[in-house]
C-alpha cells in the first residue's frame, strides 16, 4: 500500500469514527467518549486534511464547520412536491376530518394513524445518492426550493452519509430544522453581551440561520433537525407504513422524534395530543401541535391529495400560549397617523416561543374594559408571530395606580384630540411631530410601498433627529457621503442605501398611492384607486362623490382621501417626489365592466408569491368582490398551503377551487 493509499485509509477510518461519535452524541444521546477526546479526534482530522487538501470529500465531518460564502441560493426542483398540511384547532374539526377519511375509504373500522410533534421550525428536503448527502433544499413553494446544501452540512443532526443496510440508490428525506430552547437562550445571551441583534424567536432564528450566505455563520448557530418523512425513493425499499419510514430512517442514522407513535382511531390521536400538550414545557424545543398521518401508505394513496395538500394528513394546532405576569407600567407611543397607542410594559415572561416584555393595549377604551391598573397581575396571550396582548386581569392581585391618557403628545407636546366617532386619541401636530414623521417614512420605505431596502428604523431615527429628512421627498436628495458620516453606517452601507433609494424611483401607481400613507388606504384600496382613475392627477382632483364610486371606498375613506389630497403640504411633497424622478408606467383605466365584475372570490391558506392583501387588491382591481367566508354564491376559492375550513366548505358546496399557480395564470390572462 502506497503512502497516498495509507492516508486515504487513515482519513476514511477517522471520518467513520467521528461520524459514529456524532451519531451517538446527537442522535442517540449516548456518547462513548468525552468532549476532549472527541475534540482530539476532530483536530487530527483537520490536520490530516490540511496536509492533503486534495483528499477532502464533501461528506467529511470537517465540512460541518462551513465552507466559503455563497453568492446566492440556486433553485432546486423537488422530485416529489413538498405538500403543506391542512390545519385544525378543535377536536370537532379533527373528528370531521377522520369521518371524511373513513367515508372516502369506505370503511367503518377505526383508522390506524401515525402521530408526532409538529416542530415549529423550517422544512427541508435532503437528497441522498448511494447513501451520501448530495443536496439540501428549503421547501420554497412546494415545487421549487433554494439550495442550502453548504449550510445544512454544518448541522450535526444531519448525517453526511447514511449507514446501515437496504439503502435506496436515491432518497429524499424530509425534516424540520429547528433551534432548541437552551440553544436559543444561550445565543441571545451571547448576542446581548456582544451588542448584536438577538433572535426574535427560535423559528425565525432557524430560518435566518439556514439562509446565511456564509456557511460559517450557520455553523455557529445551534441548529438541530428531526426527520419525519420521505419524498422520492429509488430502489427496492418501498415502505408500507409511515411507522416503517421512521424506523428505517432511525436505522440509517437519521434523527427522528422519539415521541412519535402509532395509534388506532381518532380518539387515541386526541389522547396523544393532550399528553404531548402536558409535556410541552419539558420538551426543550418549540412545538405548535401534532401531525397526524394515515399510517398505511396504500390507504394514503387512495385518499390522495388536493390543491397541494394531502387528504391523508392533518396538523392539529394547539391553542395560543398564555402566561401570567406583572404590569409594570404603561407607555404611550405615537403612530404614523398620530394615533396614541398605550403599550404595556411587563415583567418579562416566556410565552409563545419568546420572552415577552411588551404587549399592546390598543386604546383607552380597552384599558377601561379590562379595568387595568399599574401593578396588576395580568394574563398575556400570544399566538405565533402575533403581537402579544393583555387578555385580562388576574383576580386578587390588583394594583392601585390608575392609567390616564396624557393631556399632550408624549413626543412633541402638541395637544391630543379624540374624534367623536373614534376610540383612538391622536396627536394634533401631524408631520410636525417627529414620531409621526418617522413612522410615515418607515411606511413609505416599507416592502409593500416603495421597498427601500436598508432604510431601517435606526437610520430613519438618525435622519429625522439630525434634521436631514423632513418628508419622503427629502430621501431622494440624500447622498452617500452624508449617510456614510452617520454612526454605524460606513461607505458600503451608505452606497447600498443610496442605490436602493434610486431603484425605488421606478414603482407602480398603486404602490405610490399606498406609500403616501393616507389614513385607511391599504394595499387593496390603493390598487383599486389606481385601476379606477388610472392617473394620480385624476385621483387628486376627484371629489368625495367621485371617490365613493371606487370599489372598496366608502364615505369615510373617500373623505380621508379627499382631505389628504386637498392639503397643500401633501400636494407639495407629491410634486417634489415626482420632480425627484419617482415614476410609474401608465395605468390603463378600466372602462365598462371589469373582467371579474359580479364574481365573489375567497382566499384561504398562505400564498407564496404575494401577500393575502396583494392578492385581494389584484382581484378587486379586476372587479371581484373578495369575501371572508365561503357560500353557495362564491365564484371561486384560491387555496394556498395551510388552507383550512374554508377549503373543506368549498369542497362540500362544490365551489371551484384553484391553487396559487392557477390563480397567477388567471391574473396574467386578465390583468
Amino acid at each position: 500500500m502506497g503512502a497516498s493509499d495509507r492516508v486515504r485509509k487513515q482519513l476514511a477510518d477517522l471520518r467513520g469514527e467521528i461520524e459514529r461519535h456524532i451519531h451517538r452524541y446527537h442522535t442517540l444521546d449516548d456518547p462513548e467518549i468525552s468532549d476532549a477526546d472527541y475534540d482530539a479526534l476532530f483536530d487530527r482530522l483537520l490536520a490530516l486534511e490540511a496536509a492533503h487538501p486534495e483528499l477532502v470529500t464533501p461528506d467529511s465531518p470537517s465540512q460541518r464547520v462551513g465552507g466559503a460564502p455563497a453568492g446566492g441560493f440556486a433553485a432546486v426542483q423537488h422530485a416529489v412536491p413538498m405538500l403543506s398540511l391542512d390545519k385544525c384547532t378543535t377536536t370537532e374539526e379533527l373528528d370531521a376530518w377522520d369521518a371524511r377519511c373513513m367515508a372516502r375509504l369506505g370503511t367503518e373500522d377505526p383508522i390506524v394513524y401515525a402521530c408526532e410533534p409538529k416542530i415549529d421550525g423550517v422544512a427541508v428536503n435532503l437528497t441522498y445518492e448511494r447513501g451520501v448527502l448530495v443536496r439540501a433544499a428549503t421547501r420554497g413553494d412546494g415545487q421549487t426550493g433554494e439550495d442550502v446544501t453548504a449550510n445544512v452540512r454544518t448541522i450535526a443532526d444531519v448525517p453526511a452519509r447514511l449507514s446501515g443496510r437496504r439503502l435506496p440508490s436515491l432518497i429524499e428525506i424530509r425534516g424540520e430544522i429547528y433551534i432548541p430552547l437552551d440553544g436559543f437562550q444561550a445565543f441571545n445571551r451571547e448576542a446581548a453581551a456582544r451588542g448584536d441583534k438577538p433572535m426574535v424567536n427560535p423559528r425565525n432564528g432557524a430560518a435566518g440561520s439556514l439562509r446565511q450566505l456564509d456557511p460559517k455563520i450557520t455553523a455557529a448557530r445551534p441548529l438541530r433537525m428531526f426527520a419525519h418523512g420521505v419524498g422520492r425513493v429509488d430502489g427496492a425499499w418501498q415502505p408500507a407504513t409511515q411507522t416503517e419510514i421512521g424506523e428505517a430512517l432511525e436505522g440509517w442514522g437519521v434523527k427522528v422524534n422519539p415521541r412519535r407513535t402509532r395509534v388506532t382511531g381518532i380518539s387515541e390521536c386526541v389522547g396523544y395530543a393532550q399528553t404531548l400538550l402536558e409535556a410541552r414545557p419539558t420538551l426543550g424545543y418549540e412545538i405548535d401541535g401534532v401531525v397526524i398521518k394515515v399510517d398505511d401508505r396504500a390507504l394514503a394513496e387512495t385518499l390522495g391529495n388536493v390543491t397541494r395538500r394531502p387528504r391523508w394528513a392533518i396538523a392539529y394546532k394547539y391553542p395560543a400560549e398564555e402566561a401570567t405576569t406583572r404590569l409594570l407600567d404603561v407607555e404611550f407611543q405615537v403612530g404614523r397617523t398620530g394615533a396614541i397607542t398605550p403599550v404595556a410594559r411587563l415583567e418579562p415572561v416566556f410565552v409563545g416561543g419568546v420572552t415577552v416584555s411588551n404587549a399592546t393595549l390598543h386604546n383607552m377604551d380597552e384599558i377601561r374594559r379590562l379595568d387595568l391598573r399599574i401593578g396588576d397581575r395580568v394574563l398575556v396571550h400570544r399566538a405565533g408571530d402575533v403581537i402579544p396582548k393583555v387578555v385580562k386581569v388576574v383576580p386578587g392581585e390588583r394594583g392601585e395606580r390608575e392609567i390616564e391618557l396624557p393631556a399632550s403628545c408624549p413626543v412633541c407636546g402638541a395637544e391630543i384630540f379624540r374624534a367623536d366617532e373614534e376610540a383612538i386619541a391622536r396627536c394634533s401636530a401631524g408631520l410636525d411631530c417627529p414620531a409621526q414623521r418617522k413612522e410615515a417614512l418607515r411606511h413609505f420605505a416599507s416592502r409593500l410601498a416603495m421597498d427601500i431596502e436598508g432604510l431601517g428604523d435606526k437610520l430613519i431615527d438618525q435622519l429625522v433627529d439630525g434634521g436631514y429628512v423632513a418628508s419622503a421627498a427629502d430621501l431622494y436628495a440624500l447622498d452617500a457621503d452624508t449617510l456614510a458620516a452617520l454612526p454605524r453606517m460606513g461607505e458600503k452601507s451608505a452606497a447600498n442605501v443610496i442605490a436602493a433609494i434610486e431603484r425605488s424611483k421606478k414603482t407602480t401607481l398603486a404602490r405610490f398611492i399606498y406609500a403616501l400613507g393616507i389614513r385607511e388606504v391599504g394595499e387593496a384600496t390603493a390598487a383599486a384607486l389606481a385601476a379606477h382613475f388610472g392617473d394620480l392627477d385624476a385621483m387628486q382632483q376627484a371629489d368625495e362623490e367621485a371617490l365613493v364610486e371606487v370599489p372598496d371606498v366608502g364615505p369615510i375613506v373617500a373623505e380621508r382621501i379627499h382631505t389628504f389630497c386637498a392639503q397643500a403640504a401633501n400636494r407639495d411633497v407629491i410634486a417634489a417626489l415626482r420632480k425627484a424622478g419617482v415614476n410609474w408606467p401608465p395605468v390603463e383605466r378600466r372602462t365598462g365592466d371589469a373582467p371579474l365584475a359580479g364574481q365573489t372570490w375567497v382566499l384561504t391558506g398562505t400564498l407564496e408569491s404575494m401577500t393575502r392583501n396583494e392578492a385581494k387588491a389584484r382581484l378587486q382591481a379586476l372587479g371581484a368582490k373578495v369575501a371572508g367566508s365561503v357560500s353557495a354564491k362564491t365564484s371561486r376559492v384560491v387555496a394556498g398551503p395551510g388552507a383550512g375550513s374554508k377549503l373543506s366548505e368549498a369542497e362540500t358546496l362544490g365551489v371551484p377551487v384553484i391553487d396559487e399557480a392557477e390563480f397567477i395564470a388567471v391574473l396574467a390572462e386578465l390583468e
